[in-house]
């Protein structure tokens, strides 16, 4: 940390010493021997920084790191031809790491020509598609500019070695050491887009979404990566009761870029989840307008989402035939049977279809709590309680802090005369937090138990079970 300080006021002897005296292993050597190279590069020995890096010996992921940043030093040196020596061979040590095909692809549109350096981006666009920094770079060769190296400096480039090594770090669960290194890497250069957004996921991974979002808030308007930024700074803002600041962000991306589907769909989800129905179906309905191709099966969770809204706000030949238009474009959608075979079901029509279709679901989500529930309750509603309870005890087994599901089952076992245990299940409901406009009902059947002749007078169970169901895919766009 001492080192990095140094490093950044240019006190590059110093820089060297302190970093060269830290802590070793294999993963503090290597960013040691880094950053003590990016030292040596500001104090003017950009030989002996690559020559310190040719040096290090370690596991077999060192050297597309030792070759990426003696390529950047030999960049910056005017070495071209051994930077690209560099560069290629990192390239062909791991072409899917986006610094690499990033500094390969930015060396090549200066030396070599434009259709290289594009190709370069082509490629990698095919791995991961349409990624921001991609995009600006296939932009700015076919228009036939010579990309700048990634680092102009000492610093700029020991924060790309603190940020490549955090990064890595954090996908394969080195947390606590990831956030060392990224801080770090912004201590240096306080505006990489990338390194915020590893931070920010960071965050988000470690349960601190409040940390999150200072850090997205942060991401330059110039840079390509602030929409992505915006759209994850807008699903944290929800998810901290912030909606209107969240629905706002998002309303003014997608008014920047109408077909950008990510965001419609972030949109919708948010509007869905704060029950503003029919904002979310007008949402969704700009996403179905914008779909690139309107069979694809991957199209089918638009008009499922639209339809939820559409049912939620008392249009149902709408969500019908939204509903029916999901399962043309994916016919074993567990989510998208489960819907439509419930609703058919609480409506008293289609009862054969419609259970077939819960079944269906079940089938494919045996371990999904809120689908087995739909089928308890489906039995429920045509009269079958014995068959209703069996699924409902089995929904309570792997949903057993669900409301809903709880009061479900205690009106399953009143049916069947289980009445001491019906009055417990509604007693857990109640004490499980249940909808403001549920507690009211489940308090007087505790009360009162249930008429008789009554066919429920449980929560509204289409709408609760589905809404249940619609809030684990929320922001995952399906």
């Amino acid at each position: 940390v001492v080192g990095v300080q140094d490093l950044k006021q240019k006190k590059y002897g110093p820089a060297q010493l302190n970093i060269n005296q830290s802590i070793r292993g294999p993963i503090t050597d290597l960013v040691a021997t880094l950053l003590s190279a990016w030292a040596a590069y500001g104090g003017g020995d950009a030989k002996g920084a690559v020559a310190s890096i040719d040096k290090l010996t370690g596991p077999e992921w060192y050297p597309l790191f030792k070759d990426l940043h003696a390529g950047m030093i030999d960049e910056l040196a005017n070495k071209e031809k051994d930077a690209g020596t560099r560069f290629e061979r990192a390239y062909k040590l791991d072409d899917s790491m986006l610094r690499v095909a990033d500094s390969y692809a930015r060396w090549l549109s200066r030396n070599k020509d434009d259709k290289a350096a594009e190709a370069i981006y082509a490629a990698f666009d095919k791995k991961l598609a349409r990624h921001p920094l991609v995009v600006e770079g296939i932009r700015d060769t076919r228009a036939g500019k010579k990309l700048p190296p990634l680092a102009d400096s000492a610093q700029g480039g020991a924060a790309e070695a603190l940020y490549g090594i955090g990064a890595t770090l954090t996908r394969r669960g080195g947390e606590d050491l990831a956030l060392v290194y990224l801080q770090l890497a912004l201590y240096l250069e306080p505006s990489h887009p990338l390194a915020l957004l590893s931070l920010a996921d960071l965050y988000e991974t470690v349960k601190k979404p409040q940390m999150a979002i200072k850090v997205y808030e942060r991401v330059p308007a110039s840079s390509p990566l602030k929409r992505n930024a915006q759209i994850q700074l807008a699903t944290d803002l929800d998810a901290a009761d912030r909606s209107d600041e969240a629905i706002k962000i998002l309303k003014d991306v997608v008014a920047g870029d109408p077909k950008d589907l990510e965001a419609i769909m972030a949109l919708g989800n948010i509007e869905r989840g704060r029950k503003k129905f029919a904002d979310c179906t007008d949402t969704y309905s700009k996403g179905i307008d914008a779909l690139p191709d309107g069979n694809d099966k991957a199209n089918s969770v638009y008009y499922y989402y639209r339809g939820i809204c559409e049912e939620r706000s008392k249009q149902w030949p709408r969500a019908e035939a939204d509903m029916k238009k999901a399962l043309e474009l994916q016919p074993d959608q567990p989510h998208v049977l489960n819907y439509l075979g419930y609703s058919w079901i609480d409506q008293g029509v289609n009862l054969d279809e419609g259970m077939k279709m819960i079944k269906r679901a079940v089938e494919q989500r045996p371990d999904d709590g809120y689908i087995v529930d739909s089928l308890g309750w489906a039995y429920y509603r045509i009269g079958n309680y014995e068959e209703a309870v069996k699924n409902l005890e089995r929904a309570i087994d792997l949903k057993p802090e669900d409301p809903t599901i709880n009061d479900h089952l205690g009106d399953a076992y009143w049916k069947v005369g289980r009445k001491l245990e019906a009055k417990f299940q509604w007693s857990h409901a109640r004490d499980l937090k249940p909808e403001p406009e549920d507690l009211p009902k489940i308090e007087a059947k505790i009360e009162n138990g249930m008429p008789d002749d009554a066919s429920s007078s449980s929560s509204t169970a289409a709408s609760e079970d589905k809404k249940k169901e619609d809030g684990k895919e929320d922001g995952k766009g399906g």
